[in-house]
C-alpha cells in the first residue's frame, strides 16, 4: 500500500515539475470541521468591515450611495453554464470591488483598519459617535502621520493596504515583487503610496519588507505568510455569501452540496474563506483551490506535508505567470497546516487556459476579469469532466446530489485594470482560443 501511495506522489510531482494541469484531491479532507478558533477573530473583521463604510465613503468618492462597500455581487452566469454545460453556476464577483479591486480587500482592509484602532486608542482617541470608530477622530490623520505601515505583495494584497492605509494618513510603502504589473504600481504611487520595486519575486519582496518594518518601531508589516488579522478578513467573505445565498433561496445540505472554487496564491484569503465557509456548512460545502501550473505552491506543500517548507523551484518550477497575483513559490506556514484537512483539493492550469477562459468568460458574459481569476471557473470543469473530479463526487457519496449542486467560482481582480491593458491582454488571449476545450476533450480520452 506504502508503495503504490509512494508512486501515486512521485507520478503527481513528474507533472508538476512538467507543468501538466492536474486535479488533486486530499486524502486528508475531514469530514467534520470541528475547531472554533478563530471565531471571534472573523466577527471582529466583519464588525470593523461594516464600521469602515463611513470612512470609505468619505475618502473614496467612487463608493459613495453604495450600502456596502466591502461587499462584492453574487451573479449567475447562465451563458458560460449552456456553454460548458454546468447548472446552477455562480460567481462571486470580488473583481468588481471597488477601492481595491481584488479578493485582497476584506483582508487587507481589516489588518490596517485594526492597527488604526490600537494606534488610536493607544493615543487616547475615542469614537466620535456610536457609528464612528475612534480612527475617524478628527486628529487621527495627525496621529497616524508617525506611523508606517509596510507590505510585501506581487500586486492586490498591496493594492488593497497601500489604498487603505494612505487614507487614513499612514506613510505607506509597498515592496513589489517582479511579477507585478506596472499599472499597479503607478495606482499606487497616484495615491501616495511609496513602491519599492524588487528585482525578486513575492518571496524577496515579503523578506524585504519584514526587514525595513522591524527597523522601526512606529512600523507595522503586514505579514501576508502568518497574519491573522489578514485571514479573518478573508473569513468575513463567508458570511456574506451565505446570506447571499440565502436571499436567492439556494439550499446548501448534503442533498444541495455547494462546491467553491477561489484563486490560491500564498493562500491567505483561500484559506480565511474556506474555514468561513466549513464553519457555516460543515460537509456540505466542498472547497477547490486553483493555482498556476508554474505556481502550485500550496498544492506541493500539502503534497509533501506541512511540516518542512517547500518550494516550486525544488521542482524545477520557475513561478512566471501571467497570474500575478497567484505567483507564489512558497505556501503560508500559518494557513497550509490549517488547511490541510479542510481543502477538499487543488487543481492547476498554464496561462493558455486561464487567458482562453477570460476570453470565455468575456464573450459570453461581459465579465473582465484577471487571468488569476478567470482560472477559478475552470474549477467546475474539472469536478465535472476530469477522471479525479468524477472520483471525488463518488467517493464523497455526491453522485445523486450533484445534479441539485450549486457552483460558485470566485473571482479576484479585474475592475482597476486600465482598458489599454485590456486590450493587451486580449489580443495575447487570442493566441491560446480554444486550449480550455482541448483540455476537456483530452479528459474524454
Amino acid at each position: 500500500m506504502r508503495d503504490d501511495i509512494s508512486q501515486e506522489k512521485d507520478g503527481l510531482l513528474a507533472r508538476l515539475s512538467a507543468r501538466e494541469p492536474v486535479f488533486w484531491i486530499n486524502p486528508s479532507l475531514a469530514q467534520s470541521h470541528g475547531t472554533r478558533a478563530y471565531q471571534d477573530d472573523i466577527a471582529d473583521a466583519q464588525r470593523r468591515l461594516r464600521e469602515a463604510r463611513h470612512h470609505l465613503q468619505d475618502a473614496f468618492p467612487v463608493t459613495r450611495g453604495r450600502a456596502t462597500v466591502v461587499e462584492s455581487p453574487f451573479l449567475a452566469v447562465e451563458n458560460l453554464a449552456k456553454r460548458w454545460n454546468i447548472p446552477h453556476w455562480y460567481i462571486k464577483a470580488d473583481h468588481s470591488l471597488p477601492i481595491a479591486g481584488s479578493i485582497k480587500a476584506r483582508g487587507g482592509f481589516n489588518e490596517v483598519l485594526a492597527f488604526a484602532e490600537r494606534v488610536a486608542a493607544e493615543n487616547g482617541l475615542a469614537r466620535t459617535s456610536t457609528e464612528r470608530p475612534n480612527y475617524t477622530h478628527s486628529h487621527a490623520r495627525s496621529v497616524f502621520s508617525h506611523y508606517s505601515v509596510v507590505v510585501g505583495s506581487t500586486g492586490n494584497l498591496g493594492l488593497s493596504v497601500g489604498m487603505i492605509a494612505s487614507s487614513l494618513g499612514f506613510r505607506t510603502i509597498v515592496h513589489m515583487s517582479r511579477d507585478a504589473k506596472t499599472w499597479k504600481k503607478n495606482l499606487l504611487r497616484a495615491n501616495g503610496v511609496e513602491v519599492v520595486e524588487h528585482a525578486g519575486d513575492y518571496s524577496i519582496a515579503v523578506q524585504q519588507g519584514r526587514q525595513a518594518a522591524e527597523a522601526d518601531p512606529k512600523c507595522h508589516f503586514v505579514d501576508d505568510e502568518h497574519s491573522i488579522d489578514l485571514f479573518a478578513g478573508y473569513g468575513a467573505a463567508a458570511a456574506e455569501l451565505g446570506s447571499q445565498l440565502e436571499k436567492r433561496g439556494i439550499v446548501v445540505d448534503d442533498d444541495h452540496p455547494l462546491f467553491v472554487y477561489v484563486p490560491c496564491g500564498v493562500g491567505g484569503a483561500p484559506g480565511g474563506i474556506t474555514y468561513g465557509l466549513k464553519s457555516l456548512f460543515g460537509r456540505s460545502v466542498h472547497c477547490f483551490w486553483a493555482e498556476p501550473s508554474a505556481s502550485p505552491c500550496m498544492l506541493l506543500q500539502l503534497l509533501m506535508g506541512v511540516h518542512r517548507p517547500v518550494s516550486v523551484y525544488d521542482i524545477g518550477l520557475d513561478n512566471v505567470t501571467e497570474a500575478d497575483g497567484l505567483a507564489v513559490g512558497s505556501a503560508s506556514p500559518f494557513v497550509a497546516p490549517l488547511m490541510a484537512d479542510k481543502v477538499s483539493g487543488i487543481f492547476t492550469a498554464n496561462d493558455g487556459h486561464m487567458l482562453d477562459m477570460m476570453l470565455n468568460a468575456h464573450e459570453v458574459e461581459g465579465l473582465q476579469v484577471e487571468p488569476s481569476a478567470a482560472i477559478a471557473f475552470l474549477g467546475p470543469l474539472f469536478l465535472t469532466g476530469s477522471k479525479e473530479g468524477r472520483h471525488y463526487v463518488q467517493a464523497q457519496g455526491l453522485g445523486r446530489a450533484l445534479p441539485n449542486a450549486t457552483h460558485v467560482s470566485w473571482t479576484t481582480g479585474g475592475s482597476l485594470v486600465p482598458a489599454v491593458e485590456w486590450h493587451l491582454l486580449y489580443e495575447r488571449a487570442e493566441a491560446f482560443r480554444g486550449q480550455v476545450m482541448a483540455l476537456v476533450d483530452s479528459w474524454k480520452q
